[in-house]
């Protein structure tokens, strides 16, 4: 989608101007931190509200199917990106996943291949390009859109363009509709986690940072990630590299 595209680079582009005293995983956190803050705000006072609505007057079964559908819309994706990490047999358990929910499943809405023991990966562009190689680079936070690195960053619009079939939808309204469902939904499932981030910890932004790291090196890794850390100070040139990979 064009304006993920233009968000993602916006937001790359404001780094220049950031604050490179910091970890170096994270060099442009005076930039970071002050966007974490709008982030809250905005979702405070506008996504948040618009899910604890939807919540209210969605039951939990329609709501289970409505993840359940766009789930299944997203496994096409997942099995392309399994194949492109030279993971074949995972790619045709995902087509088999869509397959199977698309027709037994009532066009997604049920997820019958999990029963039948067929599981459900989480695979995406940014994954792909680590498993290739390409270092994942600064911790990014993008405005509305929320935590990332340089690398997803620059692999989201190819998500955003090839994930998610509703996007060859001709009608705008259906499209965008579905989109808007989607992200409700989303947050929706996300409600109540607050309460556990705010006991966790006394900074709220590194906490979710450390977290989104964490977990982006253990899913490109597929649950091995290495020890060693890239090495993202910008302040010289003598830059020192790791002794392990770490995509």
């Amino acid at each position: 989608m064009k304006h993920l595209a233009l968000t993602a680079a916006a937001a790359v582009a404001m780094l220049t101007a950031a604050c490179a005293n910091a970890p170096p995983e994270d060099p442009f956190e005076s930039y970071n931190r002050s966007m974490f803050s709008i982030n809250e705000k905005l979702d405070a006072a506008i996504t948040k509200p618009v899910a604890k609505a939807y919540v209210a007057v969605t039951p939990e079964p329609v709501r289970t199917w409505v993840g359940n559908f766009f789930g299944n819309l997203n496994d096409p994706w997942i099995g392309v990106n399994n194949l492109l990490q030279g993971k074949p047999a995972d790619a045709l358990s995902d087509m088999m996943r869509f397959l199977v929910n698309s027709t037994m499943g009532i066009g997604g809405l049920l997820d019958i291949a999990t029963e039948a023991q067929i599981p459900k990966h989480d695979e995406d562009f940014g994954q792909t390009l680590g498993v290739w190689g390409v270092r994942s680079g600064p911790y990014v936070m993008l405005p509305l859109l929320g935590p990332s690195t340089l690398r997803d960053s620059l692999a989201l619009p190819v998500n955003a363009t090839l994930n998610n079939s509703w996007h060859l939808v001709s009608d705008p309204v259906l499209r965008n509709s579905l989109t808007a469902l989607q992200a409700i939904n989303g947050r929706a499932r996300l409600l109540g986690l607050e309460r556990t981030l705010d006991e966790a910890t006394l900074d709220k932004y590194r906490y979710s940072r450390d977290f989104y790291l964490q977990q982006r090196q253990f899913k490109v890794h597929d649950g091995n990630p290495p020890l060693e850390y890239e090495n993202f100070d910008l302040d010289d040139g003598n830059q020192t590299e790791p002794t392990g990979e770490s995509p």
